[in-house]
């Protein structure tokens, strides 16, 4: 388990001619902040910007001094792959308030929490409003979460089980 911003920035080289083909600037998340789509390398062009990324599917390791990924063609822009448009970003999720049904407010989340395989298993937070084991151990866990604050821009937690993940 890592963070994700533990991910950028680092080198992304081809299994097949060990080529640096640059670096992550950040990380591409599914609708429902349950797994990492892809890897966000930056955007080219003056006019006509677009996006390149390359697709989870085509890593081979998330490494923790590398990136590996099978072959040299795997970058791809976010204009050939309709569906990116609507992947997002993990630095827009970093800021996002989580809160609980009743609207208590629990913290400010600071990054995501990604396992070896990509799966997102938590969010860390960077600041925290409520004491107690949240307070101290400032992670909340994705089984947790009710709702990612896509439309409405919180996150909510429940916290019976918040609290319960926490102490076990």
């Amino acid at each position: 388990m890592r963070l994700g911003k533990d991910l950028v920035n680092k080198p992304i080289y081809s299994v097949d001619e060990g080529k640096l083909l640059g670096k992550v600037q950040d990380l591409y998340l599914d609708e429902t902040l349950e797994v990492v789509l892809g890897l966000y390398l930056g955007s080219q062009g003056l006019v006509r910007r677009k996006s390149e990324l390359i697709r989870a599917g085509d890593v081979v390791v998330l490494g923790t001094d590398a990136i590996l990924v099978r072959t040299g063609s795997v970058i791809t822009d976010d204009g050939a792959l309709p569906a990116a448009k609507g992947w997002m970003r993990r630095e827009k999720l970093t800021g996002r308030e989580a809160d609980t049904p009743g609207g208590t407010r629990l913290g400010v989340i600071g990054d995501i929490i990604v396992d070896g395989s990509g799966r997102v298993t938590g969010f860390g937070l960077s600041r925290v409003y409520v004491e107690g084991p949240l307070a101290e151990k400032r992670v909340i866990s994705r089984s947790v979460v009710l709702d990612t604050g896509q439309e409405d821009g919180r996150m909510t937690v429940d916290l019976a089980k918040l609290e319960s993940s926490l102490i076990d």
